[in-house]
């Protein structure tokens, strides 16, 4: 599996980006996608994610502003980033996990193998 994540920018408070991740490789259908996001000097953390079926979670501090969806005949996922604010600045990754439908939590770094290389969101006040 390979990710290839792209979309970031430079943008100012209340503007919108839309991070897309193209996922190579075979059962993109059976991976649930994860975004997650590192700012400088501080830990990776769960942005979204989007099971196979479609459902999603969200981190609290994004809801209502972010909306992930993916297209399983394109084999990507999206993440559309509305009225953005400064602490959103960050580096963005895609990942992608095998579904389990008991298995660890999808908002832990270590529950996704497979990992794009980032994009960069940076919103200006």
């Amino acid at each position: 599996v390979q990710l290839q994540a792209s979309g970031g920018g430079l943008v100012q408070a209340g503007d919108s980006l839309r991070l897309s991740c193209t996922f190579s490789g075979r059962a993109f259908n059976n991976y649930v996608m994860g975004w997650f996001r590192q700012a400088p000097g501080k830990e990776r953390m769960f942005v979204s994610a989007t099971r196979p079926k479609g459902d999603t979670d969200y981190q609290d501090s994004v809801k209502g502003r972010f909306t992930i969806s993916r297209d399983n005949a394109e084999k990507k996922v999206y993440l559309q980033m509305n009225t953005l604010k400064p602490e959103d600045t960050a580096v963005y990754f895609c990942a992608a996990a095998w579904f389990e439908p008991f298995g660890s939590s999808y908002r832990l770094v270590t529950t996704y193998k497979n990992w794009g290389q980032g994009t960069q969101v940076t919103v200006s006040s």
